[in-house]
């Protein structure tokens, strides 16, 4: 029993924090590192680089920056895109260090599976910020942000607390990113056809 206990810790840790890098790096990090600098957490030797205070400050100020823009309807899609080439990696890293000191072949399939989950989650919080970004006002966009905030901090207390139900919660995540993604990726299709049809008729001369 104790044996279960310790692997569904070790999966729930590290699916947890590639989960929530995927939606907001910068928040993970913070919190990983103030609950290790608080006794809250004892971190495996490939993660304990994040209690060190230059990285929370790192990620502290970061998170102060992303807190704004993730706000800002079209900032926020920016802010996204470019972080595709951050968050994803940076999923798979933490969640090779999750698995603390195990074989090599371990530490890889856990970065495989990680740089997944993190690039199938940054991939429906972006998504769905660019369908968002359609309504004028800034509202939807506020809520969203707030609540990915809220999800990301109280994601990974629970992959700490109660790894079991975090990782039901997770497997119900995974099945409604799947059977989401393709409706996102539609809509964004519409969204860039639209906006690439009313640039075109602008650019139509005028009729004689």
């Amino acid at each position: 029993m104790e044996t279960l206990d310790q692997i569904s810790t070790t999966l729930a840790l590290t699916m947890g924090v590639a989960w929530a890098s995927g939606i907001n790096l910068y928040a993970t990090l913070f919190m990983l590192g103030y609950l290790a600098n608080t006794g809250n957490l004892d971190l495996p030797p490939g993660l304990q680089i994040v209690a060190n205070p230059a990285v929370m400050g790192a990620a502290g100020l970061m998170y102060c920056v992303e807190f704004f823009a993730d706000k800002i309807p079209g900032v926020d899609t920016g802010w996204d895109t470019l972080h595709t080439f951050i968050r994803i990696p940076a999923g798979a890293m933490l969640a090779a260090g999750a698995v603390g000191d195990l074989n090599p072949a371990v530490e890889v399939a856990a970065a495989i599976m990680g740089g997944g989950l993190a690039a199938g989650s940054h991939a429906t919080k972006a998504g769905s910020r660019v369908l968002i970004n359609t309504s004028p006002e800034p509202f939807t966009n506020w809520t969203a942000s707030i609540a990915e905030d809220v999800a990301v901090i109280s994601g990974v207390w629970a992959c700490l607390n109660h790894p079991v139900a975090f990782l039901i919660a997770l497997a119900v995540f995974i099945g409604l990113m799947i059977w989401l993604l393709p409706k996102i990726w539609c809509g964004i299709k519409k969204v860039f056809g639209f906006i690439i049809n009313l640039f075109a008729r602008k650019a139509e001369p005028p009729q004689a």
